[in-house]
């Protein structure tokens, strides 16, 4: 079962966010009521380790996560990672309100066999419940969560090889919904009480989860990311991937890239993301969103927080889930500031340290 990882009741753990590109990880304390960022790591991910969220070569994932171990400088051991993309399915299911948690876990197994699309030997499952149905009080929506355990267990394996014991099995929605709360100080006063959307682009996926009110509403995973970029930048200029992921970084590209490269990419970028909002809103039966926070690598493009306003018509800001936050002495912020908003999920990984809930 996925409970057995997905732990209630966490201790201080190190947010891992294993990725296409690269291993992200934050280790946040509690300081004063408030957070604290005692350390993060950036390493990069050998090419094909990691293809389209799943983990290929668990030793070369395990060897990053060791250069992790050694960045964070802790004795802090517990780790929580996630999963996401189409290994994982999540589904609201309605129960009755009276049935406690082991009859609960029992019908849950019974209901899972006709939504999972698995055998169900091969699949991990857990499940939180949620608030009484408002349509029909005798009921209680209950989120189900299921993963092909293999999945769970590849994960497992490279924190194990990096010298890490693996906590908990979070899912990256659910990680980048909780991170979204340190986000909120960055947007107007009534953001609080107002629709949020956080769309975290990495390098092959995209999340997207909408908060109202602070809380989860909506999450939507799709397959575009900044790997979209680079293929441009490589096909372009005849470079290959690791001279285009570099010069994409330090800003070394021909004057001329600006409308050859970066103009069509921001172009499909807003596409895939009014394509997201149009869905949500098609969903919920809504007219609009009130705020857009970015996150991710591609949260760097230039100049991109006034473009999507301008775009989309949305207030938007670049995530930095460490604004509010009082920041270690030991840490470099400048360093910082230039990859915060790649930290979104990484961030609510180890908010699971504080928070027992499932997001």
């Amino acid at each position: 079962m996925l409970s057995k990882l997905w732990n209630k009741n966490a201790s201080m753990m190190v947010g891992i966010d294993i990725g296409s590109h690269s291993v992200k990880a934050v280790l946040i304390s509690k300081s004063n009521g408030g957070y604290q960022l005692d350390a993060y790591a950036v390493e990069p991910m050998p090419k094909g380790a990691v293809v389209d969220r799943k983990v290929h070569d668990i030793e070369a994932v395990g060897a990053v996560v060791r250069k992790i171990r050694k960045k964070i400088l802790s004795s802090v051991q517990n780790a929580s990672v996630a999963v996401s993309g189409s290994t994982v399915i999540t589904k609201t299911i309605y129960m009755d309100v009276s049935l406690n948690d082991d009859e609960l876990a029992s019908q849950i197994e019974i209901e899972a066999d006709s939504l999972i699309p698995y055998p169900l030997d091969e699949v991990s499952i857990d499940f939180e419940k949620l608030d009484v149905n408002e349509s029909d009080p005798s009921k209680v929506n209950v989120l189900l969560s299921a993963v092909r355990t293999e999945t769970i267990e590849a994960r497992v394996a490279a924190l194990d090889a990096g010298g890490f014991h693996t906590k908990v099995v979070d899912v990256e929605s659910y990680a980048l919904s909780r991170a979204s709360s340190l986000c909120i100080p960055m947007l107007p006063d009534d953001a609080a009480d107002k629709t949020v959307a956080y769309i975290d682009i990495g390098a092959t996926m995209t999340l997207f989860t909408v908060t109202e009110d602070g809380n989860n509403i909506y999450t939507r995973d799709q397959l575009f990311g900044s790997e979209q970029y680079t293929r441009s930048i490589v096909s372009y200029y005849n470079k290959t991937f690791e001279e285009a992921e570099q010069q994409k970084l330090s800003g070394d590209l021909p004057p001329t890239y600006t409308f050859e490269v970066l103009a069509p990419f921001q172009t499909t970028l807003i596409q895939q993301i009014r394509r997201a909002i149009q869905m949500y809103l098609t969903f919920s039966g809504k007219d609009k969103l009130d705020y857009l926070v970015i996150s991710g690598g591609t949260a760097g493009l230039e100049n991109i927080q006034e473009l999507l306003t301008a775009e989309l018509g949305i207030h938007t800001v670049i995530a930095n889930p460490f604004n509010d936050m009082v920041i270690s002495e030991q840490i470099n912020e400048q360093a910082l500031a230039l990859v915060a908003p790649q930290l979104m999920v990484a961030s609510g990984l180890a908010m699971r340290s504080f928070s027992p809930c499932h997001i």
